[in-house]
């Protein structure tokens, strides 16, 4: 076959892109996973970044996978989310990722009765008196972040009255929104991490911080373990998911469990690490949903 038609042919059986990032802080080791489970339901798919210069239109199928590096460009890449969804299909639903990237989603869904590791919202440029009410809400110890970040960039965790709280809250409300909660001694134990594939849990992890740390990623020497969700685990992640604006195709819901019970810490909508290898055929369930949505866009 001439080489030129067969490039066009490979192009026209292209029916599935995963995004990924063109500054990827961390390797993405999930998505070649997702790509054979995908081919072995006769679906081709192919990896590329979103800030490519791509057709996107030729694709019927667009799942954000790891674009891991869209904070500090959210603008540019919410508005990149906008225009792939207005020529082809794209998981999950633009409006879900609008509403996601912004984690004040944390005071709609707890005060929609989801129970949540309580969240102050400051805004950006809030005054020396609402950010000295944000942070002694909740004690004396406290953990300040950006409202718009991943993987705990920016995320600390200090005494409430400390001069790196004041310092750090008011350098974040320079640029953007931030939050406030109460550090909870019970990350210690880890998040866990259950992860839905159409609405419905496929598997579970527990993300272990190191020792000393709070933060449970593996940049910041986190580990993770394979996890059995118990009963109130799973109740709690239905009733986030039942709580979302709109149906997801994919999700990660971290948990952190207290005497109170599990509390949501994370809706991870976006761009989750779905922990494929940690679960038997994590990797086909995931195919096996984005199969029919390929089949229902193209009918």
């Amino acid at each position: 076959m001439d080489r030129s038609v067969a490039t066009r042919a490979r192009a026209a059986a292209t029916q599935v892109v995963l995004v990924t990032g063109s500054r990827m802080p961390v390797a993405d080791r999930e998505s070649g996973l997702l790509v054979a489970a995908l081919a072995r339901r006769d679906v081709h798919a192919e990896i590329a970044p979103w800030d490519a210069a791509i057709d996107w239109a030729r694709f019927a199928l667009v799942v954000l996978r790891t674009p891991w590096d869209y904070v500090g460009r959210h603008e540019r890449f919410l508005a990149w989310v906008r225009a792939t969804a207005d020529v082809t299909t794209l998981v999950n639903h633009a409006d879900l990722i609008a509403w996601n990237l912004h984690k004040s989603y944390m005071v709609r869904l707890g005060r929609a009765g989801i129970p949540v590791v309580p969240t102050s919202l400051v805004p950006r440029g809030a005054d020396m008196a609402c950010q000295n009410t944000a942070r002694s809400a909740f004690g004396d110890e406290i953990v300040i972040k950006p409202a718009i970040a991943a993987g705990a960039s920016e995320a600390i965790r200090t005494t409430a009255s400390s001069a790196q709280a004041r310092a750090h809250l008011t350098e974040l409300l320079l640029s953007g929104d931030a939050l406030v909660q109460p550090y909870l001694a019970a990350v210690g134990d880890g998040e866990v991490s259950l992860v839905s594939f159409g609405g419905v849990v496929s598997h579970a992890v527990r993300k272990l911080p190191a020792p000393g740390d709070f933060r449970v990623q593996e940049e910041h020497g986190g580990s993770v373990v394979a996890h059995v969700a118990s009963d109130a685990e799973r109740a709690v992640a239905q009733a986030v998911l039942s709580a979302l604006p709109r149906p997801t195709l994919y999700a990660r819901i971290d948990l952190v469990t207290t005497s109170d019970g599990p509390l949501l810490m994370e809706a991870e909508l976006i761009e989750p690490e779905l922990f494929l290898p940690f679960a038997s055929g994590a990797a086909d369930r995931f195919a096996a949903v984005l199969a029919d949505q390929l089949q229902s866009s193209c009918t």
